[in-house]
């Protein structure tokens, strides 16, 4: 009997493994390589879209998820790991400041562009100052 139990609850445990395991997997996959960042929505579209690298950002530059990912609430980011990601544009509207929240255009210069900024201050190549470095020709 001892040992039916003991088989039951290696049983239940691997299905348990398999089933987290499978989640990740799912969710890792709605994670693209790479984003493309349209500027849709604006006043007027100077620049052409910025080709931003996720996975590479993610993965080989260790940027933690909450550094661009977030859902503030009294001043603390409340967004964790597998929390829905909305679309910026969600709550950065491209032609206006909603009280605190930044232009969509002015949240991420001051994203990329702060992070980039403190990456070339340690030698390390982040391009910040041309826009043609991260915006394609239109």
């Amino acid at each position: 009997m001892a040992m039916r139990k003991g088989k039951i609850a290696l049983f239940a445990s691997v299905i348990v493994g398999i089933l987290f395991m499978a989640a990740g997997l799912l969710t890792a996959a709605d994670t693209p390589d790479v984003v493309k960042i349209e500027n849709q929505g604006y006043k007027k579209d100077r620049k052409g879209a910025v080709t931003f690298t996720h996975k590479k950002h993610s993965e080989d530059y260790k940027i933690a998820c909450t550094e661009c990912h977030h859902d503030y609430k009294d001043g603390k980011n409340l967004w964790k790991e597998g929390d829905p990601v909305k679309k910026c544009v969600e709550c950065h509207d491209p032609k206006k400041k909603n009280g605190k929240v930044d232009k969509l255009m002015n949240a991420f210069h001051k994203d990329c562009k702060t992070c980039h900024k403190e990456v070339a201050a340690q030698g390390k190549k982040a391009p910040y100052k041309k826009c043609n470095d991260c915006h394609a020709k239109k």
